[in-house]
């Protein structure tokens, strides 16, 4: 196993659209092993494969490691196949560090996808998981938790990114 590299934005991949796992082989079950190491090395409740780098519909999720307790979920080729209700929450990225905001999404979402041996798995979540799983399937379709924002709020933050980045460059 080994900590990979989580990719900041405003980095290309993190806005590319992940391809679907077809192979589940070792190449495959080193990644997902990576990945939960990164993640929660970051510390992190959740991560994608493009934030390290892999354009594949991979993510790993455990929102119980923030609480000393593993409820780890591996999810290969994930889609909400529900969701219900509405919920304003802040929300903060791995990709985008030192930076929450409120993020409305569905307050209770079912998701389907394979289990990290290819077998059909499916969630029904609420709270933090309905948040960490869209969180992490925004991330395979492209998404920063920024797209989730107002204009306003979103011209706000790429004002303050750029000067923040900027004075660390000199």
């Amino acid at each position: 196993m080994a900590i990979r590299e989580i990719k900041k934005y405003p980095e290309k991949i993190l806005r590319t659209k992940t391809e679907p796992v077809n192979e589940f082989n070792s190449e495959l079950q080193k990644l997902v092993d990576d990945m939960i190491e990164t993640m929660y090395a970051a510390p992190g409740v959740g991560l994608a494969a493009n934030q390290v780098g892999i354009l594949k519909q991979v993510a790993v999720i455990d929102v119980g490691s923030s609480e000393g307790k593993s409820s780890l979920i591996v999810l290969i080729n994930p889609e909400i196949i529900n969701e219900e209700g509405e919920n304003n929450s802040e929300e903060g990225c791995l990709s985008i560090p030192d930076y929450t905001t409120i993020v409305k999404r569905a307050e209770r979402v079912k998701v389907k996808g394979l289990d990290r041996d290819g077998k059909p798995i499916e969630i029904d979540a609420d709270g933090l998981l309905a948040k960490a799983l869209q969180h992490e399937l925004d991330h395979l379709n492209g998404l920063l938790l920024i797209d989730r924002i107002g204009r306003i709020k979103k011209e706000f933050f790429k004002k303050r990114y750029a000067r923040e980045h900027a004075a660390s460059k000199e």
